[in-house]
């Protein structure tokens, strides 16, 4: 089973997770004040976002501090500004902010913040993941697993893998499944692979519902059924996983897991080739589809985008009548 690739993941900018991020040495945070400016941003109006956080930020509150680094940094609000966005991380992480202490590591480790240090990076992201801020245990695993040329320490690797797996980190949960099934740094166990893959999937991470819909499929640490297994792939295909499409494209086409249906399985296909999966022995088995199975294929496709796009756009506000 091949698995995904590692990758470094961010913080939740912006989000209620990232301002609660703990600040090292410090109980206490000016949570009331800085509420009217997260719920600013969370409401699209990141002008009254960047005026309320401002004035906090300069009196020298860390979560202030972090939440304006990111407004810069993605020009919300206000004028994209990398180097004013590094002038707040640096000053939120020097108070304390895990969450803050993540975003400068990884603008360390891809150079966005001028130049890569790798060994500054593990010290920002060490000093957070002590402090129990999981994406900074999640993002230090990946270090610690040989990402952007880093040594690789595979044993470190699983340890904070598992501490963030346990805050129930769903990346975390996926990528100590893949160390158990892959052996490294953790003794090759697959019933503890599937085991966090399931807890990942149950997430909804797209890659750990394909991996574990296989597993499952196979019997491969977990008791074998094709049923439960194509319907974990289905999971997968469904958030856009490519590689599960082509599966699903497949299972449809041999009626495995599944009832036999080529016109759904020319769907799958038709998904999976826009997402860059071409599979020559599909493409042949659908050729011999009638133009009417081919059509109807073609109609579901989509139908699928257009359930996709409709859970894509916000809610569609009520109207207000005359007078409210």
């Amino acid at each position: 089973m091949k698995h995904s690739s590692l990758s470094f993941c961010a913080a939740a900018w912006l989000s209620l997770a990232f301002m609660l991020a703990p600040v090292l040495g410090s109980t206490t945070a000016a949570w009331a004040d800085m509420n009217v400016a997260v719920t600013a941003a969370e409401a699209g109006d990141y002008a009254k976002a960047f005026r309320e956080a401002s004035p906090l930020a300069e009196a020298g509150d860390p979560a202030a501090q972090a939440f304006m680094a990111t407004l810069y940094e993605n020009g919300l609000g206000v004028t994209r500004d990398q180097d004013m966005a590094i002038r707040w991380y640096e000053q939120a992480a020097g108070r304390g902010h895990a969450g803050a202490m993540v975003a400068l590591a990884l603008m360390l480790v891809d150079g966005r913040a001028g130049k890569k240090d790798l060994q500054k990076a593990q010290q920002l992201l060490t000093d957070a993941a002590n402090a129990g801020y999981a994406p900074a245990q999640h993002n230090l695993a990946l270090l610690y697993a040989g990402a952007a040329g880093f040594e690789q320490d595979w044993q470190k690797s699983a340890e904070w893998f598992r501490k963030a797996a346990e805050q129930g980190l769903p990346d975390a949960q996926y990528n100590l499944g893949v160390l158990y099934a892959e052996g490294r740094g953790v003794p090759k166990d697959m019933v503890q692979a599937g085991s966090w893959m399931a807890k990942a999937a149950s997430q909804g991470l797209a890659d750990a519902a394909l991996d574990y819909g296989i597993m499952v499929f196979r019997g491969e640490g977990v008791q074998k059924d094709e049923k439960i297994g194509a319907q974990w792939l289905l999971v997968a295909a469904r958030a856009g996983n490519v590689v599960a499409q082509n599966r699903m494209a497949h299972l449809y086409m041999a009626g495995r897991g599944v009832e036999q249906d080529s016109v759904e399985a020319a769907k799958w296909n038709m998904l999976a080739r826009e997402g860059g999966r071409v599979d020559q022995e599909l493409d042949d088995m659908i050729s011999k589809l009638s133009g009417d199975q081919r059509a109807e294929a073609e109609l579901r496709v989509r139908s699928f985008k257009a359930r996709q796009l409709a859970r894509e756009l916000p809610p569609v506000m009520p109207a207000s009548g005359p007078g409210g």
